[in-house]
């Protein structure tokens, strides 16, 4: 069996990579800060453009008819280059649940052509997060109330700012009344609109996560090369390149986790809560520890607002508990290994469980 990305697959991700890194600087982080929104309806356009809102929209809504596993390196991507435009939320959260429901609900439908042309922007809401994220630019939010999703226009809800840890992030709390013509789903389908808006969030996060933790490592290793002290480089030093090569192979062996969750979100969403799970561990385990060991190689100069790696750190710290904090995915692990019926081992890894 080959498990490898197809090469149309790496092509795409290259393309996107370059592009990403091309429009995306620390320094153009920094000035959003400052801005209303902290958004740029600039580099939003071109992400439309590229066709990169439109790939998870089914082709029979103008869309490119993709799957969260030809999305999943894409998130990574975005991670890397610390994004502050909300595309994972919209392509891989936003737009699936929308999808799902497009058949029975023309407004979904009207909504699917506008998101893949970028007329429109969506905001999602769940009961494990506190806080919507991006509501203040969205033309329409998702929220939940119980067992129900409701699409609502931003007019109607009101928006209280809070503050974040990291000051890319917008995030708000949001103050609406659930009514009978916002209603998009309910009762057992919407529990699995739930279930599945969860799966798919805690999944982008853990893609971002993986991003975040290379790129800091990347930044920590040319620092760690640059700076030198005694008349040679501080990389040179046996102790930091072990944290280095500590946060490489924990990021490393994230990845599997993370594409086995793509795929299993994917092709068997009945049995993504514990590939989802332990993705979104395993990459919060990673992102975290680059974070540390980045800081402390950086000595004194990790700790300045003039040093970039903190505009990485800090998202890390953000994503890792957004869509289920650690403790939230470990308990879900936790039920799923001590279920007596669970297929575990070697010989059930490419199962029917999986």
């Amino acid at each position: 069996m080959d498990f490898t990305f197809s090469d149309d697959q790496r092509v795409l991700c290259d393309n996107v990579k370059q592009f990403l890194h091309k429009e995306i600087s620390a320094d153009q982080i920094r000035s959003g800060w400052d801005t209303d929104t902290g958004r740029d309806p600039g580099l939003w356009q071109k992400m439309v453009e590229l066709g990169l809102t439109a790939m998870l929209v089914p082709e029979s809504y103008g869309g490119l008819g993709m799957n969260e596993l030809d999305f999943v390196l894409l998130a990574q991507e975005c991670g890397r280059v610390a994004l502050c435009e909300p595309l994972v939320e919209t392509a891989l959260v936003a737009t699936p649940l929308l999808a799902c429901q497009a058949q029975r609900d023309t407004r979904c439908a009207t909504l699917l052509e506008k998101i893949a042309s970028g007329e429109r922007r969506v905001a999602v809401g769940h009961a494990v997060n506190p806080t919507v994220s991006d509501a203040h630019i969205a033309d329409y939010l998702l929220l939940p109330s119980g067992n129900e999703y409701h699409l609502v226009e931003r007019e109607r809800v009101t928006l209280i700012p809070l503050q974040s840890v990291d000051p890319s992030r917008r995030l708000f709390k949001v103050d609406w009344r659930a009514e009978e013509e916002t209603r998009l789903v309910n009762g057992a389908p919407g529990v699995s609109a739930m279930a599945a808006t969860l799966n798919r969030g805690a999944l982008g996060m853990a893609a971002q996560l993986i991003g975040l933790a290379e790129a800091m490592v990347d930044m920590t290793v040319q620092y760690t090369t640059e700076r030198h002290q005694f008349g040679r480089a501080i990389g040179a030093n046996q102790a930091l390149k072990h944290h280095m090569a500590n946060c490489a192979v924990k990021t490393e062996f994230a990845k599997p986790a993370l594409y086995r969750a793509a795929y299993t979100v994917s092709q068997r969403p009945v049995h993504a809560d514990f590939a989802v799970s332990h993705a979104k561990v395993a990459a919060g385990e990673a992102a975290l520890l680059a974070a540390k060991n980045g800081i402390q190689s950086h000595g004194a100069m990790g700790y300045t607002w003039e040093c970039n790696l903190h505009i990485w750190m800090k998202r890390a710290w953000a994503l890792d508990k957004f869509w289920g904090h650690s403790g939230f995915h470990k308990n879900r692990l936790h039920q799923w290994l001590m279920n007596p019926n669970a297929k575990i081992g070697a010989d059930k890894t490419f199962g029917e469980q999986h």
